[in-house]
């Protein structure tokens, strides 16, 4: 189930919730945009991850226990591919739970049953700090990184070259790829490959993994011996060696 009403150009801004529970689901939701956020309330855990794909987000409210993923996996994925504020609203209050959760990147965490006073607050506050850290940024936004061996990939064109021709690349290895490049010298497992790209738990995936990841090599002109930008991680998965420009 899925509930999207947008706000007059979304309001105080654009909100994310995945909740399973009905009734605390629509009192929050209503609640937030009462207080002017543009807000879509998913129920389960892909059905979130489908919308934050598809979509931008400036704040993302997760349960932990969620159906067909897990708000854990849920805010690893999204931490994958983005700083947006994480909120944890969880029944679950043992330490255990909130350091897993920090970890994966949350950035705050209140425990059932909380106020709605409370949580509008925390939103308020976690906005205006991301804002102001968004806008104080001196990084490059232009989203094209370079590295040796000739290969760019601008993230915004969704676009690669090598040596300044485009690379004819399927949706799945473009995912791969900004997924691999984006954390260089992490290592990948190939069921959190699958999952993360092909939004799904992985039944059976590694080897369509190990199919794309061929495939992107050779349009990569990235030998397995000698690899400059993909290397495979033995027995595990595959990690992005790609040297900075």
């Amino acid at each position: 189930m899925k509930d999207k009403t947008r706000n007059e150009a979304d309001g105080r801004g654009r909100l994310l919730i995945v909740e399973d529970d009905p009734g605390i689901g629509r009192v929050v939701t209503d609640h937030l945009r009462r207080e002017g956020y543009f807000v879509t309330w998913a129920t389960t855990g892909l059905e979130c991850w489908e919308d934050f794909c598809r979509e931008e987000y400036d704040l993302i409210l997760v349960d932990l226990m969620l159906p067909e993923m897990d708000g854990y996996t849920l805010c690893k994925n999204i931490r994958l591919k983005s700083d947006v504020p994480l909120l944890i609203m969880s029944a679950r209050s043992e330490d255990d739970s909130k350091v897993r959760a920090f970890g994966l990147g949350a950035d705050d965490y209140m425990t059932k049953p909380f106020s709605l006073t409370e949580i509008a607050l925390r939103v308020d506050v976690h906005l205006r700090k991301f804002r102001k850290y968004m806008g104080g940024s001196e990084e490059d936004k232009s989203g094209v990184l370079s590295f040796r061996g000739g290969l760019k990939i601008d993230r915004g064109n969704r676009l690669a070259l090598l040596d300044g021709e485009p690379l004819n690349l399927t949706g799945k290895e473009w995912a791969l790829l900004e997924l691999l490049s984006a954390h260089p010298g992490r290592a990948f497992g190939k069921p959190e490959l699958y999952e993360h790209v092909w939004q799904q738990a992985d039944a059976e995936g590694s080897n369509t993994v190990t199919v794309h990841i061929k495939s992107l090599r050779t349009k990569l002109s990235d030998s397995t011996r000698a690899p400059r930008f993909v290397q495979t991680v033995w027995g595990s998965g595959y990690r992005f060696i790609g040297e900075a420009e």
